[in-house]
């Protein structure tokens, strides 16, 4: 990468850096399970950053990759909603998949959560014994500015 266009990244996430610490942070645990270490989100500024979901429901992780990729989706958009924010606030996400060969399948799943053509950024990477055995995990940075 060149100097100009490193310089360009540091002012962007410095920019990022400040818009958070100019407000308070909210810390979002709504339907956490009890004992987990983490919030489901934490808003600072104008962003809100969601923990990574795994495909678990109320009886724990759901069987199959694709059930496990709609379920991980439908948390996503579950924490979202319990912040009164939706699918087209997300801005950025990171997918780990357990096994990659899988990864158009869960492009099939991911893109029925978004509006055409308004797909957020996105990282998809192959991730060894995620959490509770899951096959995928997603998390998201929503952009949802401050109501002043």
């Amino acid at each position: 990468m060149t100097r100009k266009c490193l310089n360009k990244w540091t002012a962007a996430f410095a920019l990022l850096a400040c818009a958070g610490a100019a407000s308070a942070q909210e810390f979002y645990n709504q339907g956490n399970p009890p004992g987990r270490p983490f919030s489901l989100a934490v808003r600072t500024g104008d962003f809100v950053f969601l923990s990574g979901q795994l495909g678990t429901g109320p009886n724990g992780l759901v069987k199959g990759f694709e059930a496990q990729s709609r379920q991980a989706m439908d948390n996503i958009a579950g924490v979202l909603k319990g912040m009164n924010l939706g699918m087209d606030n997300v801005v950025k996400c990171t997918i780990m998949i357990a096994d990659m060969s899988k990864w158009e399948d869960f492009n099939k799943v991911y893109v029925t959560y978004f509006k055409p053509g308004r797909l957020p950024a996105r990282s998809a990477l192959g991730a060894n014994g995620l959490a509770l055995g899951g096959e995928i995990e997603v998390e998201c940075m929503a952009y949802a500015p401050v109501k002043k």
